[in-house]
């Protein structure tokens, strides 16, 4: 009997779980109905404080994570040596110690593929929103500066014979790319670790380092990964390379951006117009500096905010999840 509650009690913490945020149902549903899953939810539409964090990850075997919960050695040791599987439910993995998580031999899951669509959907509807000024020009009807129609009022840019360059040509990229070339861009640009021919040859882009790129491109959309050499990429000299007329949207990673040398460019008229979906930090202060440039749309990180894709993300990550406590190959894992 003792030798049977035992193995009971082993079995249970086998598949004990730390949630730490309010996630979707679907998600939510897929953990609560597997067998001997115990799930702990910080159930909060707000970040989980890093007290609670902590004392929530303590014995756990499992732990479902957003990007904006930082997972770092402090939130390792205070799981201890049980916690076996990490699930996060983004594409991006910054917020993970990943060389802490791969010497204590956690696997990671993650959600790539299902928010292509969506944030390239965004993407585009940002770069829209910048060239064609159309914020300012909403505002402009609530104030009452419509007054009558004028042939340069509210001028902007448009895509048709247009150079487009794309910083990160992996699945998002590819995705506005191809959202893009029926506005009738004349010729797509990228840069990134190495060549892709493959991936380039859909839209015929060219192969080209990042100085080319800012110097010939009418419109610079950011889509790669945060990583060393990613970090503050887009900056001063960066800037100051592009066109007049160029518009820049970064829908990736706040830190690939120079916000400084950013506003700089936008209120010294070296770049035409901005818009980003990402910023350091988020939520960026009301106070900012670039809060009070008409020619920057700022958006609260909202590309894979459709109610289908962020539905998709929990059941994927919630899946991920499973697999890797019950020792099975997960859905979507990172290699470490």
């Amino acid at each position: 009997a003792v030798a049977g509650a035992r193995s009971a009690r082993a079995a249970a913490a086998a598949m004990s779980v730390f949630v730490t945020r309010r996630i979707p149902a679907e998600g939510l549903r897929v953990l609560s109905q597997a067998s001997g899953c115990r799930v702990q939810q910080w159930d909060s539409e707000e970040p989980v404080p890093r007290a609670e964090l902590l004392a929530g990850v303590a014995g756990k075997r499992g732990l479902l994570c957003l990007l904006s919960d930082r997972i770092d050695r402090e939130v390792l040791d205070a799981a201890g040596p049980d916690l076996k599987v990490i699930s996060t439910l983004s594409v991006g993995f910054d917020h993970l110690a990943l060389d802490e998580i791969k010497k204590r031999g956690i696997r990671v899951g993650y959600t790539p593929d299902v928010l292509t669509d969506a944030t390239a959907e965004l993407s585009v509807a940002l770069l829209l929103s910048a060239c064609r000024r159309l914020p300012e020009a909403a505002e402009q009807v609530k104030s009452g500066g419509w007054t009558t129609w004028k042939p340069l009022w509210m001028c902007g840019y448009g895509l048709s014979d247009s150079t487009v360059g794309i910083i990160g040509l992996g699945r998002i990229g590819q995705a506005v790319a191809r959202r893009l070339k029926p506005f009738g861009v004349k010729k797509f640009l990228y840069t990134g670790s190495g060549p892709k021919p493959e991936r380039a040859a859909e839209f015929g882009a060219e192969f080209v380092p990042l100085t080319r790129l800012a110097e010939e491109s009418d419109f610079v959309v950011v889509t790669c990964a945060l990583t060393p050499a990613t970090q503050g990429m887009c900056n001063k000299d960066f800037f100051g390379r592009m066109k007049k007329t160029s518009v820049f949207v970064n829908t990736s990673r706040g830190a690939v951006v120079n916000q400084e040398d950013l506003y700089d460019a936008l209120a010294h008229g070296q770049i035409a117009a901005a818009g980003l979906d990402v910023t350091t930090p988020e939520p960026l202060p009301t106070d900012h500096p670039l809060l009070s440039l008409k020619n920057c749309v700022i958006l609260p990180h909202i590309g894979s905010a459709t109610y289908a894709t962020r539905n998709t993300m929990a059941v994927l990550a919630a899946n991920n999840l499973l697999a890797g406590l019950r020792g099975e190959p997960m859905p979507h894992e990172l290699k470490l």
